[in-house]
């Protein structure tokens, strides 16, 4: 297994459509850094979220999740509540290639600040918008910046092609283009 690097990254996302809209360069200056790095791609976060809310009293059941614990906001600034949590979504669509398994992990500016990045690899054949949580860790308010660098994505190529990929299986998250809520498969669905 190996890394790809930034002319792979390249190579992947120009031709094969891995990653659009793609930005080579690296923007770092007066923003949060997005684009090519020499082994990664800082996605931008689009300007969709979803605060968590508890105004409803309601319950957290990722088996059956009540859409009114959120609030819908479109924003350049989206602010989440100390000790609460945020879902948004990648501006980039990606579109793995059955070789390659990608690992997210959050931005050090955001960590630094007590804010967490978190969602499960990308897996082989996986194609979508990443819907990625936020966890405000802090006992402050917390920003977050629609347009500007939110995640990194290391994509990790294998020795051998997997047999079932994330396409083969019909995975419940493939091809997401809004924030998705989480969702688990009623018996009988495949």
């Amino acid at each position: 297994m190996s890394v790809l690097s930034d002319k792979e990254i390249h190579y992947y996302a120009t031709q094969h459509n891995m990653i659009s809209p793609y930005q080579k360069e690296l923007k770092r200056k007066g923003v949060i850094s997005s684009g090519t790095s020499s082994y990664g791609y800082d996605a931008r976060l689009d300007n969709q979220f979803k605060v968590f809310t508890n105004i409803h009293s309601t319950h957290i059941d990722p088996k059956n999740f009540d859409e009114k614990s959120f609030l819908f906001l479109e924003t350049d600034v989206c602010i989440i509540p100390p000790n609460s949590f945020a879902l948004g979504r990648t501006v980039e669509k990606f579109k793995i290639p059955r070789n390659v398994i990608t690992i997210c992990l959050g931005k050090s500016t955001y960590a630094r600040c007590g804010i967490i990045v978190n969602v499960t690899p990308l897996e082989p054949e996986w194609e979508g918008h990443v819907t990625l949580e936020f966890s405000n860790t802090t006992p402050l308010p917390a920003y977050l910046y629609a347009g500007e660098g939110i995640a990194q994505m290391i994509f990790l190529t294998a020795n051998e092609v997997c047999e079932t990929s994330y396409k083969d299986r019909n995975g419940k998250y493939m091809g997401q283009t809004d924030i998705t809520l989480p969702k688990v498969e009623t018996v009988g669905e495949q």
